[in-house]
């Protein structure tokens, strides 16, 4: 449904900006902005897929992927449709690129949302599939209301947003995954629309300015973004700005979308990225869409022994205390834990939010 929209406004020429995003869409009456469902009516900006989604379903949190954020917990993840960038190898097209709106089939209010969560089991609420930016003002209403039901919040996004809506987005949010598709501006412009430099200063202001708890994934596409130098300036760029202990996550890519000449990412290209990442002081690097237990296992960033040994999204050791603390030499490793029981595991379970008639 149409929702009224913030962070926009009204130019000399009778255009209305919107200002949520770098691209700064500037829309005449009935024009729809980049991302699709932001579109003009009459004299303001409304969101189109407010309280409809594309599906809901309870998922490891280490899909999103978050290694340190909770570690074996469940999370309920939804998303809606479109998307801000137009990155030709998107890994789920079919919904952050839809330009269908009956795809959107769930209904869902964010009190619904909340009380689902709740009745799963689930201890977070993760908006993801398409990047939330996008539909901000649904991700902060449900955020708010499922902090106010005890559940954790994460933001799953390309960090695409501008400084004016920054704030209250990220005040609402625990925990976030920052896709950062690549180090290089020619990357970005010809690969996703877009442009590095603002995903770069989210970042900054996520290490800088809040108390949200963040990782960075890079998906590495083989000729596109995974020469040794363009990793080595990543790499070295995180542990500069943003601190050693941000955990990165290199995944592999497979042929999608528009971008389909490119074969998958090979595995030792994986952990080559990572070794790099390792020589320049990052504690943290993981590998992921691959099995390997050595790219997937946290270790103790003081004295090396493996803390959580994973396949993929499983967790097959865990060996933290509740502060996170390492059982050899007891440093305390960076992240958010508690007491660990029993892992959720690598299940996927789609789940149906009844809406009231």
């Amino acid at each position: 449904m149409n929702h009224p929209a913030r962070w926009w406004h009204s130019l000399a020429d009778g255009r209305i900006q919107c200002d949520l995003c770098p691209r700064e869409c500037r829309l005449h009456e009935g024009q729809r902005a980049a991302c699709f469902v932001r579109q003009r009516v009459g004299d303001e900006i409304v969101l189109t897929t407010y309280g409809r989604s594309s599906g809901f379903c309870i998922d490891p949190i280490e899909k999103k992927p978050l290694n340190h954020f909770y570690p074996g917990s469940s999370v309920l993840s939804f998303g809606t449709a479109g998307c801000n960038l137009a990155c030709k190898f998107c890994q789920n097209w079919d919904i952050s690129k839809s330009r269908d709106m009956d795809r959107l089939m769930d209904e869902a209010s964010p009190e619904a949302i909340a009380q689902a969560a709740v009745a799963s089991g689930a201890t977070s609420i993760a908006f993801t599939y398409n990047d939330p930016v996008i539909f901000a003002e649904y991700a902060i209403d449900t955020a708010r209301t499922c902090r106010a039901n005890g559940l954790r919040t994460v933001a799953v996004t390309a960090g695409y947003i501008t400084p004016l809506a920054r704030p209250e987005f990220y005040a609402v949010m625990d925990a976030a995954n920052v896709d950062l598709k690549a180090f290089s501006e020619d990357f970005y412009t010809r690969l996703t629309g877009a442009r590095l430099a603002p995903v770069l200063d989210t970042l900054l202001y996520l290490r800088h300015e809040t108390e949200v708890w963040f990782e960075i994934t890079t998906l590495l596409i083989p000729g596109a973004n995974d020469s040794n130098a363009e990793l080595e300036a990543l790499s070295s760029w995180v542990a500069r700005e943003l601190g050693t202990d941000v955990p990165l996550h290199f995944t592999a890519f497979h042929p999608d979308f528009k971008l389909t000449d490119r074969p998958p990412t090979p595995a030792a290209t994986l952990r080559c990225a990572r070794e790099i990442a390792q020589a320049n002081g990052l504690h943290y690097v993981y590998t992921g869409n691959i099995h390997d237990a050595e790219g997937g296992t946290t270790y103790c960033k003081d004295c090396g022994t493996s803390l959580i040994v994973r396949d993929w999204y499983a967790i097959l050791e865990y060996r933290l205390d509740p502060e996170g603390r390492c059982p050899e030499c007891g440093a305390r490793q960076a992240g958010r834990f508690e007491a660990f029981h029993k892992a959720f595991g690598p299940r996927r379970i789609p789940i149906r939010i009844a809406c009231p008639q």
